[in-house]
């Protein structure tokens, strides 16, 4: 597996929201920051993902009576999972971790700031209708392959992963620089998606073997 200049790394919400000591903390999630920026130094093409809610965001339990965190209701769009209130637009909480350095990233794609519509991919918002235009950002750049790291596997790593490969990219998840939630068994059934979609799961060590290959051919 050799990158070129034709893919892209996409470093899904590392934000503090998400790890140790956020609103929606996923266990450990930190310890795979070290990886994405050792990862991110073989890459040419990397865009960012950041949730950047608004307060009264359809997602959050607390906007919806008698409703708690975890529980599900159904919205235009299909089944909803309520979440705790997280990555409020402007807050400490959606600021990207701290720990997280790629100084060349390109691009920052802010996802869930439509109050109404939950948004886990990089690509396209809960409705499956509206875009966020990354798509076309990459093709314009003649990107064709997509590596997906961060959090949280099972949600939004997934989301944008599926959608990177019915958009027609070559998309990979590199498995050991993700963290899940795995809400109800949601870790498998996600993989069993994104691999029934076309996705590879592949881990950093081949990833980083390749690129030295390349380095040293």
């Amino acid at each position: 597996m050799v990158l070129s200049e034709s893919s892209v790394l996409i470093v899904v919400d590392v934000q503090n929201g998400f790890t140790t000591g956020g609103n929606l903390a996923v266990t450990n999630a930190e310890q795979i920051i070290p990886s994405i920026n050792r990862l991110a130094q073989n890459f040419d093409n990397i865009v960012l993902t950041q949730d950047w809610h608004p307060e009264n965001h359809i997602s959050f339990a607390e906007n919806h009576t008698n409703k708690k965190a975890y529980d599900t209701i159904q919205l235009d769009y299909g089944s909803q999972v309520l979440w705790p209130t997280h990555c409020v637009q402007g807050t400490q909480d959606a600021e990207f971790h701290p720990d997280l350095n790629i100084p060349k990233a390109q691009l920052i794609i802010r996802k869930g700031f439509h109050s109404h519509i939950d948004s886990y991919s990089a690509f396209m918002e809960a409705d499956h209708k509206t875009s966020t235009g990354l798509a076309g950002y990459l093709k314009e750049r003649n990107i064709d392959s997509v590596y997906i790291v961060g959090i949280a596997t099972d949600f939004c790593v997934a989301w944008t992963a599926m959608d990177a490969a019915k958009l027609g990219f070559k998309t990979f998840v590199i498995s050991d620089a993700t963290k899940a939630i795995d809400l109800q068994g949601s870790l498998q059934h996600a993989w069993q998606e994104m691999l029934a979609v076309g996705v590879k799961r592949v881990v950093m060590k081949s990833i980083l073997h390749a690129t030295s290959d390349e380095k040293s051919s």
